[in-house]
Parts: structure tokens; C-alpha cells; sequence
């Protein structure tokens, strides 16, 4: 990792699809713990330089309505929540905690909620274990939305309806003779 650029396209790619660190080695024809030495040298640089561009997403669902990533544009937001696969808990009830039936697997899980105009990541949500439903995560955070914010949501959300705001979950496009409408629509 010869150049600047290098690096930050090393770390970003780590970032961005998280490979095994022998994998991701070698595409930048590193050693494993060659790759785990940049990893751990380059994170903490890459954490802070976006903390200064104010690019990191709010952590506190307290300071939404106040974030500048949030007022850059109209205030039109989307809420999903993700998962992402965890190692498999020794302890039984650990186990039953983190089982996520919908991905079949041990998983930790995030609330994010998004700016549709500019498409950056707004707020951030601390990991919950994966049994743990979208709807009712998002609840027991308390975000602060600006008032006369719309935020769309996903089937995860059903019910979700915080104070102030509009929300709004979109609907499957009818199907005609096999082809979404929708679809079909999008084409001509």
C-alpha cells in the first residue's frame, strides 16, 4: 500500500463488503496479518477524517432533528433496518437471542435511518441482537424527527408512527398477467 489512494481504496473496500482478511489480502497482494495490520492502522484514520467532513451518522436519536445531514435538503426520510451475520454465541440463551428467523442465522441488528435526496446514512442506531423486530427497536430509540418530516418505511415498520411527522410504506404493484404494473410501466 504504496500511495494514499491505495489505502484508502484498501480501507474502503474492507468498509464497504467486510471480506475475510485473508481474501481481502489478497487482492492488495498482502499477507493476512499484514491486511489485519492496515485494517487496524487505517480504520481509526478513516473514522476521524469523516468525523471532521461531519459525514458520520448521528448516534444519539436524540440529535436527528438538529443534524446537518438531516436539514441538507427537505427533510424526506427512509428507516430500514439491517442485519449482519455474527458468530454463534456459546451460552444458550445468548443463542436464542441473537437467532434471526428471517436470516437463519446469529445476527446483530441496526436501525438506519437515511436523507432520500442526498442518500447519506442520517442516524445510526446501537446494535440490538437480531431476534429483536425493526418496529420495536425503532420505538424504544425515541428518534427526535424535524417536525413535518415524511419518512418512508418498510413492511419492518408496520404501525410505526412517530409525532410530527408523515410516514409512509410503499404498496406492491399489481400484478397483470404475471408482470408487475409497475414494472411494465418502467420499461416503456
Amino acid at each position: 500500500l504504496g500511495s494514499a489512494e491505495d489505502k484508502l481504496l484498501f480501507i474502503l473496500v474492507y468498509q464497504k463488503t467486510y471480506p475475510l482478511q485473508t481474501k481481502h489480502g489478497l487482492q492488495f497482494g498482502l499477507s493476512q496479518p499484514r491486511t489485519n495490520y492496515w485494517i487496524h492502522e487505517l480504520l481509526p484514520i478513516l473514522q476521524q477524517g469523516l468525523a471532521e467532513m461531519g459525514m458520520t451518522p448521528e448516534r444519539d436519536p436524540q440529535a436527528v432533528r438538529e443534524s446537518v445531514l438531516v436539514n441538507e435538503s427537505a427533510p424526506d426520510l427512509l428507516i430500514d433496518g439491517t442485519e449482519r451475520r455474527r458468530q454463534r454465541p456459546k451460552d444458550a440463551k445468548k443463542q436464542s437471542e441473537h437467532y434471526s428467523g428471517k436470516k437463519k442465522a446469529h445476527t446483530d441488528k441496526n436501525i438506519l435511518l437515511a436523507n432520500s435526496h442526498t442518500r447519506k446514512v442520517v442516524y445510526l442506531s446501537p446494535p440490538e441482537a437480531g431476534k429483536n423486530h425493526d418496529k420495536k427497536i425503532a420505538d424504544e430509540s425515541e428518534i427526535a424527527y424535524p417536525r413535518g418530516a415524511t419518512l418512508g418505511k418498510d413492511t419492518g415498520f408496520p404501525g410505526y408512527a412517530p409525532p410530527g411527522g408523515i410516514t409512509f410504506q410503499p404498496k406492491k404493484a399489481k400484478r397483470q398477467g404475471g408482470e408487475c404494473v409497475g414494472s411494465v410501466a418502467a420499461r416503456k
